[in-house]
């Protein structure tokens, strides 16, 4: 059974939180990649991919108010809009990267990595031994190992 230490790519690609937006753009493309962990020294802190630079070209979604006797009493929450306001207007990857990252340990298999990355729509998978980041799993990995073994 493949674990996802067969299917990562171990010479993984990283940035920085202060790396401009700009520059994470030209590299996704240079590479060719859809996504990179950001590292603060050794720390995985997040996950930036190109989904994320999408979203500073979308329009901002103005929340819906209910107005009862004069109050403004908003539908959505505060949080949903600060969290828009700060991807569409930021500058370095830490503004726009998501911090709220799934990883998994080496030795999670082939089934349980398609498992999380199909429910929860993620691209790039960070891979973690003791701690460190040891690899990434992005879909054309998985799309590599399955395309193999038919």
């Amino acid at each position: 059974m493949l674990t996802a230490q067969d299917i990562m790519t171990a010479e993984v690609v990283t940035v920085t939180p202060d790396m401009p937006v700009q520059d994470l753009a030209q590299l996704l493309v240079e590479r060719q990649i859809g996504g990179v962990p950001v590292l603060d020294g050794e720390q995985l802190i997040g996950v930036v991919t190109e989904n994320d630079l999408i979203d500073q070209a979308k329009r901002l979604h103005i929340p819906t108010v209910l107005t009862i006797l004069d109050a403004f009493i908003p539908l959505e929450s505060p949080k949903r809009l600060d969290h828009d306001l700060r991807k569409m207007t930021g500058t370095t990857v830490g503004d726009i990267c998501s911090r709220e990252v799934l990883t998994v340990e080496t030795d999670a298999t082939m089934e349980e990595i398609a498992t999380i990355m199909a429910e929860q729509r993620i691209h790039t998978l960070p891979v973690l031994r003791e701690g460190r980041l040891a690899g990434v799993i992005g879909k054309r990995d998985l799309l590599r190992v399955l395309a193999r073994q038919s």
